[in-house]
C-alpha cells in the first residue's frame, strides 16, 4: 500500500524535524527527525520498503522498525494528515 499527505497538508523542516499543518482543522503535528525520514520514506515506496530503509538506516531489526513505520502511519492516518493513493 502507498501513500501521500491529505490535500490540505502541508510540511515544513525543522531543526529537529517537521511539521506538519492540516489547514482544514488548523492543527499542527510535530514529527522529529526518524519521523520525518519515515514519513519521506512512506511517500517514496510503501510501508515495507519504508520499514526496511529504517532498519538500514538505524541498524535496528526490520520487525521493529516496521512495527514503528506501521504505527506512525495510523497516528498520521487516523489524524487525517496521510491517505493512501
Amino acid at each position: 500500500m502507498t501513500y501521500e499527505l491529505a490535500k490540505a497538508v502541508l510540511v515544513t523542516d525543522t531543526d529537529y524535524g517537521a511539521v506538519l499543518l492540516d489547514e482544514r482543522r488548523g492543527r499542527y503535528f510535530s514529527l522529529n527527525a526518524t519521523g520525518l525520514f519515515v514519513l519521506r520514506s512512506l511517500l517514496d515506496c510503501d510501508a515495507d520498503l519504508a520499514a526496511e530503509r529504517v532498519a538500514e538506516r538505524y541498524a535496528v531489526p526490520v520487525e521493529t522498525a516496521r512495527a514503528d513505520v506501521h504505527q506512525l502511519v495510523g497516528r498520521l492516518s487516523g489524524r487525517g494528515l496521510l491517505v493512501t493513493r
